[in-house]
């Protein structure tokens, strides 16, 4: 317990940690995904195709967006890129940045599950059964059989049960020629994104390793400046309604009185601090207006500097002297009371 519990721990670390941990079950739910489902090939030469093609490639683009869905960066994404101008300028790099990240994540679970797809090679096997080459591999100069009707008979190779045709082809070589080829299909596909994920780890620090870092640092900027933004709107909306309650009974203390209930009277110094959290912002439409505002004109990023003060001689008439290359020397005074 204590290992999942450090493990759980490290998930709510931070949002990349969370968003990690999400997209490795994703991936782990897709492989029990796939061994939890039950494969009917149709065997008919026309739907064969679309069947192993379509368990091929539609679950891993579901599973692409639930990626998507799952994150919780996507509406911070559509948010930020929607909004107006207003007094913050719009940095590309960091929307790029969030995408890239978001899809990077999101890609994990469909490639998990095209490469167990293809290695274990059923979805190839219904798919291409009817290009197995007979002339190769069985008796292409059967008297007996049309053209249309060996393509039937081919179509019939992922059904062993059914399948009629061991005088043009056998089964068992079909299945193994077919089930060899998605193999390597797929440990093609497993080395081509093993690849891929190191060029772009270990390339991308060599050449825009400051945008990076600047991009990814004001990614986490938006993104705790959003929590922080509910966290304080939660807060004044609890002591919103607490006032409101307040004000409410008080307004009823002359129906209390008359009905003779003695109710305990709330401290001033609780409906103080509620009042306090409040900012100042004490009606519903002021509270709108401050929403609206912070949508469409956001404050720019540029903390202002606190003021200095007036005894060093210099504070209010411009910028203090610097001397970057003397070293400041701090001294400290000791009074004694004896």
């Amino acid at each position: 317990m204590d290992k999942f519990r450090m493990i759980f721990q490290f998930f709510q670390s931070n949002q990349e940690s969370f968003m990690n941990g999400i997209c490795g079950i994703m991936a782990l739910a897709s492989t029990q995904m796939y061994s939890a489902f039950d494969f009917n090939c149709p065997c008919l030469p026309h739907y064969n195709m679309a069947y192993g093609l379509g368990i091929l490639l539609v679950p891993p683009f579901i599973l692409f967006l639930l990626g998507f869905v799952l994150n919780n960066n996507i509406s911070m994404l559509a948010e930020e890129w929607r909004r107006p101008q207003g007094q913050r300028g719009k940095d590309p790099a960091v929307l790029r940045y969030m995408f890239c990240s978001m899809a990077q994540r999101a890609m994990i679970a469909p490639a998990v599950w095209v490469s167990v797809t293809l290695l274990d090679g059923k979805c190839i096997t219904c798919a291409f059964c009817t290009s197995v080459p007979v002339e190769t591999l069985g008796n292409a100069s059967h008297p007996l059989l049309s053209q249309g009707e060996i393509q039937q008979v081919l179509a019939r190779i992922p059904c062993k049960e059914i399948y009629n045709g061991q005088q043009l082809i056998a089964n068992e070589v079909a299945v193994r020629y077919l089930c060899c080829i998605s193999q390597a299909l797929g440990w093609c596909f497993v080395l081509l994104m093993t690849t891929l994920a190191f060029l772009v780890r270990s390339l991308r620090p060599c050449f825009s390793q400051a945008a990076f870092l600047k991009s990814r640092y004001w990614s986490h900027y938006i993104d705790i400046e959003r929590k922080l933004f509910d966290e304080t709107c939660a807060e004044h909306a609890r002591s919103f309604a607490k006032v409101c309650i307040q004000q409410f009974f008080e307004g009823m203390s002359t129906d209390l009185v008359a009905a003779r209930c003695h109710l305990p009277r709330k401290t001033s110094e609780d409906a103080g601090e509620a009042s306090k959290k409040l900012l100042g912002i004490t009606d519903q439409g002021t509270m709108n207006m401050a929403l609206k505002s912070w949508h469409r004109c956001k404050p720019p990023l540029h903390l202002q500097a606190p003021a200095l003060p007036s005894g060093n001689g210099w504070a209010g008439e411009g910028q203090p002297p610097v001397h970057p290359s003397t070293a400041q020397r701090e001294t400290a005074a000791y009074y004694s009371l004896v």
